[in-house]
C-alpha cells in the first residue's frame, strides 16, 4: 500500500500539478506487456506505414529551429563582404541566381530554392529575455499577463483533443510555455533527442496502473476538488490522463532515432542539434503540432565570424536535411519551418572582433507550409545600419506564421481573469511569402 499511500499525499498535497516527470516515476505502466503481446507495432516506420491514409488528412505543423543568443545577419543570410561593417566573412552563391548567403552555409546554398529569406526584420527589444519572450508570444513581457508561446497557441487550436503525445515538444531544453492556457499545453521537454524521454518505462502491471488512477480521481473529486482547488484539479486530471496516453501510445515510437538509417543520421549531423531536427521531422510525422529545436550559443560578443562558423557546421547541414527529408516524406507543404532568433548583431564589430545586440536589423528563414521559396522579401541598407524597404515586424512574422498554419492570428482567447487576448497581437502576414 506504500504506493498508494503517495498517490493520496500527492493528491491532497495542495501543490498543484504534479510533474510529468514525478507522475511516470510513480505510476508508470505495463506497456512493455503490449509490446510483446504484439498490441504494439513492431516498428514506427512500419506503424507509419499503415496510418498513411490517415497521415493524408493532417492538419499543419510547425518547426521552430530556434537560434537561441541573437544569430548574425551578416554571418547568415544577409553578408556584406567588401564593406566597413562587413567583416572577414564572405559571400557564397545558391541554388537561386542572385540570392547570396554567408560562406559555411553551403547545404543551405543548395536548397534555397526552397527557402524565403526576410531580411528586413525590425524590433525594438535588445534584452534577451525579453526579446525571446516577444519573439515566441508576439507580446512585450507583461506583469499582469502571461501570454502563452506562439507554439502553444497554435497547438491548441490544431491538436487533435484525443491525440495521445504532447502537441509542443521543444528539444535541446525548455522554452516559453503556455501560460494562461493551463499545464495542459505546456511544452513537453526532451534534453537529449538521442535518448527516449526519461521515466516512461513500465513500472507496474496495467491492471495495478488503472487501479491508481481511479483512486486519485475519486480523492480529487471528493476533496480538494471542493475547497478551492477546481482549477488545480482540472489541470491535473488533464495532465495525468494525457501521460497515461502517450506513454501507453504507439506513437512513442517516434522518439526511438535507433530506427532511422545511419545515412540519414548522418546527414542530419550526429550533434545535438542535427538529431533534434531528424526527432522533429519524426515528431511532426506522428503527428506532433509544434516542435521547437534549439541551439545555443549565438551571443557572439566576442569573435563572430568564428564562432558562428562553428556553429554553421551543425545547423547548416540540419537545416538543409530536414527540407530535403520532409520533402521525400511529403510533409514539406503541410510543415512550416521557421529559422530564427531574438534579434540580429551590430553592424559594427566590437573591440573584441565580435557584434553586440542589434534589434533593428536582423534576418529570419522559412521554408516549406506553403511558403515560396528561392525569393528574398525587404532589404537592409548597403551598411546594415537601417531596414532599406519592406519592414517586417514581430507581429507582421507571427501572423505570417498563423497564415501559413491556417490559424486565425485575430481569435480572442479568454484568461482565466476573462481578459480577451489575441494569438498575436497585430501585424498582418508578409504576402510576399506565399504570393
Amino acid at each position: 500500500m506504500n504506493a498508494e499511500r503517495e498517490l493520496v499525499q500527492v493528491a491532497m498535497s495542495g501543490e498543484g500539478v504534479v510533474g510529468r516527470r514525478h507522475f511516470l516515476r510513480t505510476i508508470g505502466l505495463g506497456a512493455a506487456g503490449l509490446a510483446a503481446s504484439g498490441a504494439l507495432p513492431l516498428s514506427f516506420t512500419d506503424w507509419m506505414a499503415l496510418q498513411a491514409g490517415e497521415m493524408r488528412k493532417r492538419r499543419m505543423s510547425c518547426i521552430l529551429l530556434w537560434m537561441a543568443g541573437g544569430p548574425s545577419q551578416f554571418e547568415t543570410f544577409d553578408p556584406k563582404p567588401g564593406t566597413a561593417h562587413g567583416g572577414e566573412t564572405k559571400a557564397i552563391s545558391t541554388a537561386v541566381p542572385g540570392i547570396s548567403i554567408a560562406e559555411g552555409w553551403n547545404e543551405t546554398a543548395k536548397v534555397m530554392n526552397d527557402i524565403a529569406l526576410v531580411r528586413s526584420m525590425t524590433n525594438r527589444e535588445g534584452n534577451h529575455q525579453r526579446a525571446t519572450y516577444q519573439l515566441h508570444t508576439g507580446y512585450v513581457p507583461s506583469a499582469t499577463v502571461k501570454h502563452p508561446s506562439i507554439g502553444c497557441s497554435v497547438a491548441g487550436e490544431l491538436g487533435q483533443g484525443k491525440f495521445d503525445l504532447p502537441h509542443i515538444v521543444s528539444i535541446g531544453g525548455p522554452t516559453i510555455g503556455a501560460g494562461f492556457l493551463g499545464a495542459a499545453m505546456e511544452p513537453f521537454v526532451v534534453q537529449n533527442p538521442e535518448k527516449p524521454p526519461q521515466n516512461t518505462e513500465p513500472a507496474v502491471p496495467l491492471g495495478r496502473f488503472e487501479r491508481r488512477l481511479v483512486l486519485l480521481d475519486r480523492l480529487e473529486h471528493a476533496g480538494f476538488e471542493h475547497v478551492g482547488g477546481s482549477d488545480r484539479v482540472r489541470d491535473h486530471r488533464a495532465l495525468y490522463h494525457q501521460t497515461a496516453r502517450m506513454i501507453l501510445s504507439p506513437h512513442m515510437k517516434a522518439f526511438n532515432l535507433g530506427e532511422e538509417p545511419e545515412p540519414i543520421r548522418t546527414a542530419y549531423g550526429r550533434n545535438a542539434f542535427g538529431q533534434g531536427c531528424l526527432l522533429a521531422r519524426r515528431l511532426v510525422q506522428a503527428g506532433v503540432t509544434f516542435v521547437e529545436v534549439r541551439c545555443n550559443g549565438w551571443d557572439t560578443h566576442q569573435q563572430s565570424h568564428e564562432k558562428v562558423g562553428k556553429l554553421a557546421t551543425q545547423v547548416d547541414p540540419a537545416f538543409a536535411t530536414l527540407i530535403r527529408d520532409l520533402k521525400s516524406h511529403g510533409l514539406l507543404d503541410s510543415t512550416l519551418i521557421v529559422w530564427m532568433g531574438e534579434f540580429g548583431r551590430t553592424p559594427r564589430i566590437n573591440p573584441n572582433a565580435g557584434r553586440d545586440h542589434f534589434p533593428k536589423v536582423f534576418n529570419v528563414a522559412l521554408a516549406g507550409g506553403g511558403v515560396k521559396g528561392g525569393r528574398v522579401i525587404g532589404t537592409s541598407a548597403p551598411d546594415g545600419m537601417d531596414v532599406k524597404d519592406r519592414p517586417v515586424t514581430v507581429p507582421d512574422l507571427l501572423a505570417s506564421l498563423c497564415h501559413s498554419l491556417k490559424v486565425d492570428a485575430n481569435k480572442e482567447v479568454m484568461t482565466p481573469l476573462g481578459r480577451p487576448i489575441k494569438v498575436v497581437d497585430g501585424g498582418k502576414p508578409v504576402r510576399e511569402l506565399f504570393a
